[in-house]
């Protein structure tokens, strides 16, 4: 089985503070993304912080649960799948930079698939959905 690796790049005409906070709500990055995303534990540094846990629901699929292991305010957060998923070895990040008061996300997720040749499909409507709900968010700038 394959790893794939998904980049992602979006720039926001806005504060690293005020993109951070919007990205980092487990709540409002589900609907950014039009993904059933809720926080069901909180974190050890904040709602959202470090070891809080969203699970994930798409369609009649059964949910899985993601956790945030790094998170550094303003700059960095990372997240791997850690419960239910059909999906293995997945590994999000995102580096938040600002320069000239605007904001670039660079999101990078890595995944493998449990069922074989399905890697390419998943990381493709993943990158679809994710970049369609952060462009609309960009512009809602």
């Amino acid at each position: 089985m394959s790893v794939n690796t998904i980049k992602m790049k979006q720039i926001f005409n806005a504060p690293v503070s005020e993109v951070f906070a919007t990205l980092s709500d487990h709540n409002t990055f589900g609907k950014i993304c039009g993904i059933n995303m809720s926080r069901v534990v909180d974190g050890a540094d904040g709602a959202n912080g470090l070891g809080s846990v969203r699970e994930i629901k798409i369609g009649i699929l059964p949910g899985f649960e993601e956790t945030i292991t790094e998170f550094k305010p303003d700059e960095f957060i990372q997240y791997k799948i850690t419960k239910g998923s059909p999906i293995k070895n997945h590994v999000g990040e995102l580096r938040f930079s600002e320069e000239g008061g605007a904001t670039t996300l660079d999101y990078t997720i890595e995944l493998e698939s449990k069922i074989p040749l399905t890697t390419s499909i998943i990381s493709k409507g993943l990158e679809q959905g994710i970049s369609k709900g952060l462009q609309k968010y960009a512009q809602s700038l």
